[in-house]
């Protein structure tokens, strides 16, 4: 430890102070962290040190809370939502939970008098490693608004040591290692030894005398519950993101075993308990790959349930009398897409088989209860179990599923005949002799009271399309609850410049949990000392960005260059392929100009960031082009200072409050109808970026909020893909010159000697698998180029395109999470505020 840090150290007294909101009494409250709850050596106190006790230092408060909270909704005894999500992408805890809670200034100059700065500590926390994309960010930010909306709500969800992975870039593409971010510890989560419940697995079912059926045998884990607090903005609700770790008991250790040597089989329950929380989306290619799947979906459904009503039976305790039927109206159970399907059967199983309903009433209150949010219209991602790994691993379920499948089937012969041609593709069960399937997300319209879609346009393609079929069924079962994003995180915290020059000129702060006031600064998006202190706000975040980017990939980036970015999942239909395409375009143009003519083109920065799945071949390819790309546009002297090509490693949220502060166009690129919403496109459009991008997700509803003439629009619409697709089919495709132009010139070795053709075919011909530019890359190339040249154009007024990046900001408002949740609370969960007196 440095002198003066000792120095500062020793004046500062380790005594416990958990709740003090006073600089010098929290500096001895993390002091007294440091010295009686340590985790490393005496007389460190490096920044990493320093972290841990700061951090621990701040949960003391948010225990007190949270038990607050929990004694209070004991308490009251209201209806509670509990969101089953496979994925959690938190991000850091430190600054959301002291911003939150309103004590950021007292925590930076506590930290000052321990000889630490606040910026310096908070870069010490890793990402917790539980989610992969927009699906666990959103989970996230939904966490975020129903403790700051005071709503009686929980996650639930599973706690993976090794994350999806860490990726790094070599000369060779992606490369996945395991995330470390519980190497040493989360000081955030607390363990509760007292919340254990076990979980059964294979096994088979025996039939009692009086009828009723019990599943038995196979073996048995452990789920053992770990909560990480979540503070509500400015109010004292914290509520719980409860994680079930997987484990199994001593006893299951075979000592005679492992004393005869046989060390693997004597620990073959641990290791397998262990496996189950190891990663996020495992390898699906073998069969143990799909049974690990499956057991991460039910352990996940099974524990959550166990203590749903556990927590339902306490509050009842002592109350007298109460019935199976009051259960939908104490909990509501949220399905965030098909991975948790698998609480359906679970809930009608505890509901028969423990707790000796009859199936009427046990159905009665299974579907009263579950509501599913669909995610996605691609059809690889509705998620299909095969029957005979569902029957070995839940034979007991898949009775329950052929039971639902057969009234189901019963239920349209009877009141539906005019629908009896559609059942093949309607019910649960595809039969299908090749292959056996479960249909997951037509198991969760049978039986969810609710289903909504994430974006209107989404939400439109579901009842028309997907859906459309059980629409006729039941109209009123389907609703749109478009995204949203927590404000807090994407906005006041992240961005504290801009934050600031917005609560100056609103003459209040109020917009962080009301976000619609955002709006008033449309008045002033032509002034001149407005547009001034804004554009050195953007200007601050794009030189705190080129200093991280020249950290993390050496490569220097001019900030008064355009920044363009795109960070997302590598995927196809994200169309990253049209990006780099689009970049090596305008690289090999600005090559063949004379210095005076390069000298009037927009200087730009592009940037692409995202992680690719470790079996997804084509997508890593496209991380691999982006790399290559940029290793040669960023070393050629006659371009480099007009365009740069960077890929950003590691894509993670604290990447991303780095990346969007700063951007000020990104792209959301999909092709139209692919997109269930996105909401990249709204945290960037918040951010006062403007979005180039197809009609497709939540794009349409930004378009419609800020104002078309601020959005550049290109690219084919949803409903004219499929006659383009046929069109391609028939052989009545034109490629645009430029298009050719671009893919000519990766094949003529311009980036090295790498093979690129397997990707490029995907893009020729007119069909086979593979092949036939199933996404439109071709189609939407001329329109894409165009609609950057409007950019160029635009970037180069720079009043303008001030006035549309505030206009952009001030037309966010309907996009806060806020909102979303606050639809989801009235009309789905019918729950209702429980604030914390």
């Amino acid at each position: 430890m440095s002198r003066d840090r000792k120095a500062a150290m020793e004046k500062v007294p380790a005594v416990a102070n958990p709740l003090s909101e006073k600089p010098t009494e929290i500096a001895s409250n993390i002091n007294y962290h440091a010295q009686f709850n340590p985790h490393f050596s005496p007389f460190k106190f490096e920044p990493e040190q320093a972290f841990f006790a700061t951090a621990e230092s701040v949960r003391d408060r948010l225990i007190k809370q949270w038990n607050e909270t929990f004694l209070h909704y004991h308490k009251v005894d209201p209806k509670q939502t509990y969101y089953l999500s496979m994925e959690y992408l938190q991000g850091r805890a430190l600054t959301n939970a002291i911003g939150n809670l309103a004590i950021q200034h007292a925590y930076a100059d506590a930290l000052n008098k321990l000889g630490h700065e606040l910026e310096e500590i908070v870069e010490q926390e890793k990402d917790a490693a539980l989610g992969n994309g927009g699906l666990g960010r959103l989970a996230s930010c939904f966490l975020d608004s129903m403790a700051t909306l005071n709503l009686p709500a929980w996650g639930y969800g599973l706690r993976y040591k090794y994350g999806l992975f860490k990726q790094r870039i070599t000369k060779q593409g992606q490369e996945e290692v395991a995330e470390d971010w519980l190497e040493k510890f989360s000081p955030w989560e607390v363990v509760r030894h007292d919340v254990v419940f076990p979980v059964r697995f294979f096994g088979h079912i025996e039939v009692n005398p009086d009828g009723s059926r019990k599943w038995v045998g196979g073996e048995v884990v452990q789920a053992l519950a770990y909560d990480v607090p979540i503070p509500g903005y400015k109010t004292k609700n914290t509520i719980s993101l409860r994680l079930w770790e997987a484990k199994a008991c001593a006893e299951d250790f075979n000592l005679f075993q492992f004393n005869d040597g046989q060390y693997e089989s004597a620990a073959q329950l641990h290791s397998g308990a262990q496996q189950i929380c190891a990663v996020l989306y495992p390898g699906d290619a073998t069969e143990s790959g799909k049974l690990l799947r499956l057991k991460q979906q039910f352990f996940l459904c099974s524990a959550s349930l166990q203590d749903i009503i556990l927590r339902f039976k306490e509050r009842r305790s002592g109350k007298g009398s109460w019935q199976w039927s009051e259960f939908p109206s104490k909990v509501a159970v949220q399905l965030n897409d098909t991975h948790p399907t698998l609480a359906i059967p679970e809930l009608m199983r505890i509901l028969m088989d423990d707790e000796g309903l009859g199936w009427d009433e046990a159905w009665d209150v299974t579907s009263r209860t579950i509501a599913y949010t669909n995610h996605t219209v691609l059809p690889e991602a509705l998620e299909k179990w095969s029957q005979p790994v569902m029957w070995k691993l839940l034979p007991r379920h898949m009775e329950i599923i052929e039971e639902i499948d057969k009234r189901f089937l019963a239920m349209i012969n009877a009141t539906r005949p005019d629908l009896e041609h559609k059942l093949p593709s309607m019910r649960i069960l595809d039969h299908n002799p090749q292959k056996p399937v479960v249909r997951m997300a037509s198991l969760c319209v049978v039986s969810a009271h609710t289903v909504n879609g994430v974006a209107q346009l989404h939400s439109d393609i579901l009842r028309a399309e997907l859906f459309a079929d059980y629409v006729c069924l039941w109209p009123i079962k389907f609703q749109n609850k478009t995204n949203g994003i927590t404000p807090r995180r994407w906005l006041r915290f992240c961005s504290p410049e801009l934050s600031d020059i917005i609560t100056k000129r609103l003459k209040t702060d109020q917009w962080v949990t009301n976000l619609d006031l955002l709006s008033g600064l449309r008045k002033f998006a032509d002034n001149a000392d407005f547009q001034n202190e804004w554009a050195s706000a953007k200007m601050a975040n794009k030189q705190r960005l080129a200093k991280y980017i020249l950290r993390v990939t050496g490569v220097t980036i001019d900030p008064n260059s355009l920044f363009d970015i795109q960070v997302k999942r590598i995927h196809e239909y994200k169309r990253q392929l049209l990006n780099i395409l689009g970049a090596i375009y305008r690289y090999k143009k600005i090559k063949e100009m004379s210095p005076e003519q390069r000298k009037k083109t927009t200087p730009r920065t592009v940037m692409i960031g995202g992680k690719a799945f470790a079996t997804y071949t084509n997508a890593k390819r496209i991380v691999k082009l982006v790399n290559d790309v940029g290793e040669v546009v960023n070393n050629d002297p006659e371009v480099n200072s007009f365009l740069k090509v960077v890929f950003v490693p590691n894509y993670n949220v604290s990447v991303a409050e780095m990346l969007i502060p700063g951007s000020e166009l990104s792209q959301h690129i999909s092709t139209a109808g692919m997109e269930a919403s996105g909401t990249s496109n709204m945290k960037f459009a918040l951010n006062g970026c403007l979005i180039i991008g197809t009609l497709d997700g939540a794009n349409v509803e930004i378009r419609e909020e800020i104002g078309e003439e601020n959005f550049f629009l290109f690219g084919a619409t949803a409903d004219e893909v499929p006659r383009l697709r046929k069109e391609r089919e028939n052989g009545l495709f034109k490629p645009d010159p430029r298009f050719e132009e671009a893919k000519q010139y990766i094949r003529s070795g311009a980036f090295g000697s790498y093979d690129y053709n397997p990707l490029l075919d995907s893009l020729e011909g007119n069909s086979g698998y593979g092949r036939g530019d199933y996404f439109l890359v071709g189609h939407d190339f001329p329109s894409y180029m165009d609609a950057q040249a409007r950019v160029d154009e635009a970037y180069k007024d720079r009043k303008r395109w001030l006035k549309m990046s505030i206009l952009s900001t001030a037309g966010c408002g309907k996009f806060s999470s806020d909102r979303t949740i606050a639809q989801y609370a009235k009309e789905i969960w019918n729950i209702e505020e429980c604030r914390v007196p």
